[in-house]
Order: structure tokens, then C-alpha cells, then sequence
């Protein structure tokens, strides 16, 4: 099966086999920029033309750094006929699903690696996961071990805001502390039997943590608190807050082995696959079983369809854009004590509070601190009823990509 890939200007730039192999090059004409200044209903205008020889003034704009080298575009891979196409995307960009693995790798040391494998493939198969198939594909594909466990990484910290006026919008930061994220950013075009939908992610990752079904919604994922014990409460009053958070991650894994509900981001997959509608995501969201916690933020196409849904163990709340809403990794509508898991959330879900309040700066204006921060790994605004998206890699408050833009 071959892959159109294209470049961040919105050209085809090149077509790949399911093994990356180049067969031609194709140019066309690149999308536009679009502005969302004074008012967000400029969303479903026709956009501005782009200036791609701008790209590098952006960057250097976005990251505040001296000059930096041309950088390199977010490809986007249209893998809509894929019936396994996480495995697809494996295969249609290698290379980056290798150096993911090796960077997890270091990280978390090859014998944590394995451990966590091993664990990960028996909790998805005890489960019956619906993913299971396609994730154990990609094990077998990768060096060595490790696919099964980063296919359940939940380790990301992040920062949404929504805005519910006539066209509703999402802004969209994602905190990671996995570095080469942003370097290997992609767009995959699936498609499901609801529609079709844009994958903002990397190869090798089954399921999804912020998506755009143009026409349907917008989705992207949260990390919620970890339940704080009293030892962890001990280290944070000590001054050691990673200690805490390692002690509190410890404490919740017993409970998360039993849990026989699905992952936050397999959840987020077929949500995107399945779900017609607002409604319909929004119902599925808040209702299906859960192996863990979850902040989930949903913009429709509708005026009013904006929502933060926030899943805990044993609860749930619906937060309702009025006309804005807002998430970073603490709780608004739940009274669960625990401690966000990424830095400044109390900050981040502030400062975006206060812009979505006014008119939000065009090109990724909007983009400052705390909102990024040096766990940013992606950045993006998402238009349902347009199809409109504007994506940025970031390594920390860097910009390590082209700005791409589709509509």
C-alpha cells in the first residue's frame, strides 16, 4: 500500500511505499496561514496565503533564539485505506520510530524497557484489548523490546483551551518529558467508520492523544493527578516533589494491573473512528470504562460544543465551555486530592484562561510562557468546522519544526 506524504506547506512532496521507498515528487500550491485576532468566527473565512520563506523568521519568533538553520517539515501520511495503520505508520517512516524507541530506551534503561514490555503485553492481552493485534505487530517490528510498554505511556502533562462561539476552536500544548517528540512529529490521515480524522503523533503509537475530525470534533488528552499518599505528601514538604510523584506512581500500580478498562489514548482512537458526532464523542468520553484517569478536552462544530470531561476512578465531571474552558493537569469539577504531574499546571491553566478571554494572537502569537514550557513537545490550534490545523514541533520553548498548516 503507498502513503502520499506531504510537506508542511501543504505539498506532495513525495509518495511512499509501506517501506518509505520514494517513487515520485509531486508540487503544488501551498495552504495559507490563517489569523484568529479579534474575532475567533474569522475561523471559517478563507485563510491568508502563507509565506513559507517566513518559516524561519517564525521559528526564531516562537523559540525567542538567534537565527537558526532552515527546519525541517511535519510529514503527513495519508493512511486512510490502513486497517492496522499505527503498524502502517511504523513502516511508512522507520526511522523515526527507531530513534523514539532508542531515545525511550536510554531513558528508561533496556532492562527497564523489557520489564515494562513484558507487563504491558499481559495486562493487554488479560484485558482483551482491541489494539492488541496491531500493537504486538509493531513490538515485532521495533529493534527489541519496548512496543507494548510505550504503547501505554502515560506520562505527558499538557494544557488545553477551548472556545465555543460560532466556530469553536482548540488551542493545544503537549508536555512530555520524552525528548526527540517534537523532532518526530507526524500527521497521519486515518479514516474510520465514522469519517475520516488527522492523527497529530508518531509512528508506532496505536492510539491517540490529540486528533482533528474535520467536520465532527477535535480531541486531545490530559493528564489528571496521581492520588497523593502520605509519604509523597512528606517529600513534597521536604522539597522533593519528584520523589513524591515517583512515590505516588509506585503506589497507584497495583491498582492500575487491576483495572480491565482501556487506556485514555486507545479510548481517544476509536472515539475518533467511531464517533459521528459532538454528542456522540462526548458520551463515549464520559461513559466507557477506564484503565486509568483522564482529562479530556472536545470541541464540535457547533456553537455551545466545548467541553473538558474529566474521568477519575470513581467519578466524573462535565465542565461546559461558557464560552471558554480551560485544562491543564489538575482537577476543576472532581474532589479528588492528588498533585499534577507536570509543572506550572495551576500556572498554565491560568495563562490560558486569560487568552482565550481575549483576542487570540494569529501564527501561534499565543504560544508564551508557562502555556509552553521546556516539556513542550507539540503545539497546535484545532477547527473542527473548518478542518483548519496549525501545527508545531517544540523540543522545550524551541521550535524544532516548520509551522505546518492544513485546512
Amino acid at each position: 500500500m503507498a502513503h502520499r506524504k506531504i510537506d508542511a506547506s501543504g505539498e506532495q512532496i513525495r509518495k511512499t511505499t509501506s517501506h518509505g521507498t520514494p517513487i515520485n515528487s509531486l508540487h503544488r500550491r501551498a495552504f495559507g496561514a490563517i489569523g484568529m485576532g479579534a474575532a475567533i468566527a474569522t475561523l471559517s473565512k478563507s485563510a491568508e496565503a502563507t509565506n513559507v520563506s517566513d518559516t524561519r523568521r517564525r521559528g526564531q519568533m516562537i523559540a525567542d533564539t538567534e537565527p537558526m538553520p532552515m527546519l525541517p517539515n511535519i510529514p503527513v501520511f495519508d493512511l486512510r485505506q490502513e486497517s492496522a495503520p499505527a503498524l502502517a505508520a511504523l513502516h511508512a517512516a522507520p526511522m523515526r520510530a527507531e530513534a523514539l524507541w532508542r531515545g525511550a530506551r536510554a531513558r528508561y534503561t533496556a532492562p527497564g524497557l523489557a520489564l515494562a514490555d513484558r507487563a504491558s503485553r499481559r495486562w493487554l492481552a488479560r484485558n482483551g484489548n482491541p489494539l492488541l493485534p496491531e500493537i504486538s505487530a509493531i513490538a515485532e517490528a521495533l529493534p527489541g523490546p519496548g512496543g507494548h510498554a510505550l504503547n501505554l505511556s502515560y506520562e505527558w502533562g499538557c494544557t488545553a483551551g477551548l472556545g465555543a462561539a460560532d466556530a469553536p476552536f482548540m488551542l493545544r500544548v503537549l508536555d512530555w518529558d520524552l525528548k526527540g517528540l517534537g523532532e518526530q512529529l507526524c500527521v497521519f490521515r486515518q479514516a474510520g467508520p465514522a469519517g475520516e480524522w488527522l492523527n497529530l503523533g508518531w509512528p508506532g503509537f496505536a492510539g491517540s492523544i490529540t486528533a482533528l475530525a474535520p467536520g465532527r470534533f477535535a480531541i486531545a488528552i490530559n493528564q489528571p493527578p496521581l492520588p497523593e499518599g502520605a509519604l509523597a505528601r512528606a517529600a513534597r514538604g521536604a522539597g522533593a516533589p519528584f520523589l513524591g510523584l515517583a512515590v505516588d506512581w509506585l503506589a497507584i500500580r497495583p491498582e492500575r494491573w487491576r483495572h480491565r478498562g482501556l487506556p485514555p489514548a486507545h479510548l481517544l482512537r476509536l472515539v475518533c473512528d467511531t464517533a459521528p458526532d459532538y454528542a456522540a464523542a462526548l458520551a463515549m468520553l464520559r461513559d466507557t470504562p477506564l484503565a486509568a484517569g483522564a482529562i479530556f478536552s472536545l470541541a464540535g462544530i457547533k456553537p455551545g460544543e466545548a467541553a473538558v470531561i474529566e474521568r477519575a476512578e470513581a467519578s466524573h465531571a462535565v465542565i461546559t465551555a461558557a464560552p471558554i474552558a480551560a485544562a491543564a493537569n489538575g482537577w476543576q469539577g472532581i474532589a479528588n486530592p492528588g498533585a499534577p504531574r507536570w509543572r506550572y499546571s495551576a500556572e498554565r491553566h491560568a495563562a490560558m484562561t486569560a487568552l482565550l478571554a481575549g483576542p487570540v494572537p494569529s501564527d501561534f502569537g499565543w504560544l508564551k510562557p508557562p502555556i509552553a514550557n521546556e516539556g513542550s513537545r507539540l503545539a497546535a490550534m484545532m477547527s473542527p468546522a473548518t478542518g483548519r490545523l496549525e501545527l508545531l514541533g517544540m523540543e522545550g520553548s524551541t521550535a524544532v519544526t516548520r509551522p505546518l498548516y492544513l485546512n
